[in-house]
């Protein structure tokens, strides 16, 4: 366990309702009973459906929002009670990307001020000239030109912003970040530019990643290992090659079937699901998956399936897959 740098036991999430008096009439369930660890080093890649809590999850880690129960351990320490000194300590080495390059940055400061905002509420530098140094290197780490130190958001590509906003999560020496689909909202030709950028730094620092996306390709090109979120569970996660080339649930297999293929000759046939994601207010009983599974019975709709192992290091949640437990 020497080399699990973060881990979550049991999380659960969830957003009251409040009615019209404003008392709680319901929750929104967002995540519920999610469990996994992330080594030193790795990236562990978070995919599903939208509203399915991969953000919520994220967020939840790094401790931007608290959890609803649950815990999550950081270097083998409970981090889920932390306050004041002790989770502004803490913070230093855990950071997030955001999704939305052009929302994330404040409009109204530079881009020198943006990056440089961090060294200054965590004292790491004690001269203004340092802080100048060191953002002027975080600038060139991240494939911009010192000179745009004094320059706004506005100025620049989303591309560019991208690399602003993962400088300014580089600045305090973390050691996880969350990226939060830091590639959705860039071009394709530009989301190959910071995924590279992204893998490059992993290795020259020794970061580690909790990587959340849509595109599955994205992922299978970054990730050590892969969790495929619904409805706020986990039905798999296994180490990517093995689950890309051995997927067991049905949910993973019509995620995979919807990837596009270059050549039309090696096309396999696509998945449809049938229907809506439930409502994460009331999901189904039973298995959340069973309204659209293809392979659903009585069963399904009875009882709740639990991760269990095909291997050591594949995990799946189905009544219908064969496990070794």
């Amino acid at each position: 366990m020497s080399d699990v740098l973060i881990q979550a036991e049991n999380l659960v999430k969830s957003f009251p309702i409040s009615g019209f008096w404003g008392q709680e009439v319901d929750s929104v369930k967002a995540v519920q009973g999610v469990s996994f660890q992330v080594k030193k080093g790795e990236t562990l890649g978070l995919v599903g459906e939208s509203g399915c809590g991969k953000s919520t999850l994220g967020r939840c880690l790094i401790r931007l929002i608290d959890s609803t129960s649950g815990k999550i351990f950081f270097k083998g320490q409970d981090i889920t009670e932390l306050r004041g000194t002790e989770l502004r300590q803490l913070r230093r080495k855990m950071q997030i990307i955001f999704q939305d390059p052009f929302s994330s940055l404040n409009p109204r400061m530079t881009v020198g001020a943006i990056i440089e905002e961090p060294l200054i509420i965590h004292n790491l530098f004690s001269s203004g000239k340092d802080r100048h140094d060191r953002v002027a290197q975080l600038l060139e780490t991240v494939g911009l030109r010192p000179e745009s130190f004094n320059r706004y958001p506005h100025e620049f590509s989303g591309g560019q912003r991208q690399r602003i906003g993962i400088a300014r999560a580089l600045a305090v020496d973390p050691e996880l970040i969350v990226c939060d689909e830091p590639v959705s909202a860039l071009d394709v030709s530009i989301q190959a530019q910071v995924i590279n950028l992204l893998k490059d730094l992993q290795q020259k620092l020794g970061l580690t990643y909790v990587f959340i996306a849509h595109d599955l390709k994205v992922v299978e090109h970054v990730s050590t290992n892969v969790a495929v979120m619904y409805l706020g569970k986990i039905v798999e996660h296994g180490r990517a090659e093995d689950l890309y080339l051995n997927p067991q649930h049905p949910y993973t297999k019509a995620l995979l079937s919807a990837i596009p293929v270059p050549d039309p000759r090696k096309k396999e046939q696509r998945i449809i699901l049938t229907g809506d994601v439930p409502s994460p207010i009331h999901p189904p009983t039973g298995c959340h998956f069973h309204p659209r599974c293809p392979l659903a019975d009585g069963e399904c709709k009875i009882n709740e399936p639990v991760l269990k192992n095909l291997t050591d290091e594949h995990t799946v949640s189905c009544l219908k897959v064969k496990t070794r437990d």
